[in-house]
């Protein structure tokens, strides 16, 4: 949930781009604290402490109470911009909140127990596909992450985010489902699956020619039940010739 941290920062007497490097120039980091329904607020900030605070992590998801000139304002960051060179802070938005204000925030998506994945164990690799979920929610009750877990999940399966429980009162922004995590096969994985297919096709092919082959001929017309296929006929089975006796004999009178 969120955590309130006290930054101490000073008003600046005006804006524009000429006070904002002289800040710099002193170095401080030039700042402003706008809504709720309140002016807008020019100040300034230590460059160190505001710094550390942005790449502790979680900077846009806390809650910050920012004292100036003995006054707290209750805000949360929402934008800061960073030397494209060297990383610098170079300024810093942040928006106030009210008494159970209700905002827009980005949750980070965290993986858990990857290690225990089938797929990861058979050479798979987890992959984040959506870093960042929006969400709405109330400003003391952000979450520090949306968490996934693929313990079960197999290669070439996914984690939706309508697979995920989110905290009461935490609803999501897009009404959209989305894709949080995949489980990538490793290198060569489709070829030895492709190759695993044709060896069982191969195998079935070969398993059906057999059984084909095997199957006995029918036998010819006129054999003897029971006879092999294109036996001679029994001996002495042949019919005598017409007006002979058995042994062929002339009758006699």
């Amino acid at each position: 949930m969120a955590t309130v941290n006290v930054i101490k920062a000073a008003a600046r007497p005006r804006g524009g781009k000429g006070a904002a490097r002289a800040e710099r120039r002193a170095g401080r980091v030039p700042g402003i604290i706008y809504g709720d329904g309140k002016p807008p607020l020019p100040i300034s900030l230590d460059y160190d402490e505001l710094r550390q605070r942005i790449f502790a992590g979680r900077f846009l998801t806390s809650v910050h109470e920012v004292e100036v000139d003995g006054v707290k304002h209750r805000v949360i960051p929402r934008d800061f911009q960073l030397d494209a060179v060297r990383d610098l802070p170079l300024h810093v938005d942040f928006m106030r909140l009210g008494e159970g204000a209700t905002i827009r925030v980005n949750i980070p998506v965290h993986v858990l127990n990857a290690d225990q994945s089938p797929g990861v164990k058979r050479g798979g690799t987890v992959s984040i596909v959506t870093h960042n979920v929006e969400v709405r929610c109330l400003a003391d009750e952000i979450p520090a992450a949306i968490e996934v877990d693929v313990s079960g999940l197999e290669i070439n399966y996914s984690k939706h985010l309508s697979d995920i429980a989110l905290p009461p009162g935490v609803r999501v922004v897009s009404a959209k489902d989305i894709t949080l995590v995949t489980v990538v096969p490793p290198s060569g994985y489709a070829e030895e699956i492709k190759a695993a297919a044709e060896a069982a096709a191969a195998a079935a092919a070969a398993a059906a020619a057999a059984a084909t082959a095997g199957t006995p001929a029918e036998g010819g017309a006129g054999a003897a039940p029971g006879a092999a296929p294109g036996a001679a006929p029994a001996a002495g089975a042949a019919a005598a010739p017409a007006g002979k006796g058995a042994a062929g004999a002339p009758e006699k009178k």
